[in-house]
């Protein structure tokens, strides 16, 4: 219970300007071919708690990046991805936690291609989760060639936490490792390792020095700011406990 207070705590609702609205989704353009999807589940008594992945187009096909919160939010995803004309090509999930990975069950059952890392594969298993049909074994992966690119800088928000860079638009999904402006402290830190966080997000800001537009899992898309934003937290709970 502690660790739901605590985690309602840190992710507030965001209402987000401009929005496409899909029923209980949210869709946000940030550029050509990336949309933001923003999924949301009510946690009494706190109320709604809103989570972002992505919807990557490239050509006729559409990538996702993390699946939204609930399974009537990816079924209404998939809805607008089809009635754009697009084929869900694959999606590509960045870590163990249900707000990143919940639907797994649903997009295998449909046949799409679902990835996750061999570590994300192992914490799904062991707690009883539904796995990816296709697993990332190394620390960098080609999801789509020039398009969509993985890479696993180290443990953070969870032992298992990627991000996922977009070259062409320069957009990083940073995922719950990364945390919004507005956060100040890290948040559910029960599956943390805060001692090396710090360290894993400068070897992101090392790995991707252009970045234009950052997208955390909970709250306001922003710049390179919110690595080092992030950054500062980690060392701050860092020194914390120390003490």
């Amino acid at each position: 219970m502690k660790s739901i207070i605590l985690l309602i705590l840190v992710f507030p609702c965001i209402a987000f300007a401009k929005n496409e609205s899909v029923k209980q989704l949210k869709i946000k353009k940030l550029s050509d071919n990336v949309y933001q999807h923003i999924s949301s589940r009510r946690v009494e008594p706190w109320g709604v708690v809103e989570a972002s992945g992505l919807v990557v187009i490239n050509g006729t096909e559409a990538h996702m990046i993390d699946t939204p919160w609930t399974t009537q939010g990816t079924k209404e995803l998939i809805e607008w991805i089809e009635a754009k004309g697009l084929t869900l090509k694959n999606t590509v999930v960045t870590h163990f936690h249900e707000d990143a990975s919940g639907d797994l069950p649903l997009l295998n059952d449909l046949k799409i291609k679902t990835y996750a890392t061999s570590l994300t594969n192992k914490l799904l298993k062991s707690n009883q989760k539904e796995t990816s049909s296709d697993e990332i074994s190394s620390n960098t992966f080609e999801l789509v060639d020039g398009v969509v690119s993985v890479f696993y800088p180290g443990v953070g928000h969870t032992e298992d936490n990627i991000v996922v860079w977009l070259p062409k638009e320069k957009i990083l999904f940073g995922g719950c490792f990364v945390k919004s402006l507005h956060n100040k402290h890290l948040g559910y830190t029960g599956d943390a390792v805060i001692g090396e966080w710090s360290n894993s997000i400068q070897k992101v800001i090392n790995r991707y020095p252009d970045i234009k537009l950052v997208v955390p899992g909970h709250g306001k898309v922003g710049d390179v700011s919110l690595l080092t934003h992030t950054q500062k937290l980690a060392l701050s709970a860092k020194a914390s406990n120390k003490d």
